[in-house]
């Protein structure tokens, strides 16, 4: 559920008060331990945490107009959610903050980066506060970046493949033409 807000501020005040006070929880925390160089703002319908084009022109490689993810909350139709891009690149700070949260006593239910809850009670704070405090603005772009030349290099290995693949069944498509052809034409004669 993308909100039309335009400011945090205006984004929080349109949600329902259990809602409101949670996501300001999470908001504390998450300006408490964001390292220097990220900026709070609206982004893709929620409140987001990233790293400006002042720092990184490139910006987002899926909308390069938009600044690079690095956190984002939002209330959707049925939760809640934290989408935590700072470990998504990195399986070691991932398989941190899997184990913290579990260590929590809390119940994770969690996708690649994006965990869901339904109240503030389900989300151990510290755990949160600690993941993002793990990564400042030179490391995630440095993570970012070779995700992104990992996932480029793929797909430029399976479309070499894909290629290669073709002008094989090409030629063979070619010869078992000419060997269905060869008969016919001797048949004739």
């Amino acid at each position: 559920m993308q909100s039309k807000a335009k400011t945090v501020k205006q984004y929080l005040a349109e949600l329902p008060a259990d809602r409101r006070e949670a996501l300001e929880a999470v908001r504390a925390v998450i300006l408490k331990n964001l390292p220097t160089g990220y900026e709070e703002g609206m982004q893709y319908g929620g409140i987001a945490y990233y790293v400006p084009h002042s720092i990184y022109p490139p910006g987002y490689h899926c909308d390069p107009k938009q600044p690079l993810p690095f956190a984002g909350i939002a209330s959707q139709k049925h939760h809640m959610s934290l989408s935590l891009f700072c470990i998504y690149a990195n399986e070691e700070d991932q398989v941190r903050f899997r184990e913290a949260w579990v260590k929590s006593g809390k119940r994770l239910d969690m996708g690649k980066s994006c965990v869901r809850f339904k109240k503030l009670e389900d989300v151990p704070l510290k755990v949160i506060g600690q993941a993002v405090k793990r990564v400042p603005v030179k490391k995630f772009v440095a993570h970012y970046e070779a995700a992104i030349m990992s996932t480029t290099a793929r797909k430029k290995a399976a479309a070499g493949k894909k290629a290669a693949a073709g002008k094989k069944s090409g030629k063979a498509a070619s010869k078992s033409a000419k060997k269905k052809a060869a008969p016919k034409a001797k048949r004739k004669g």
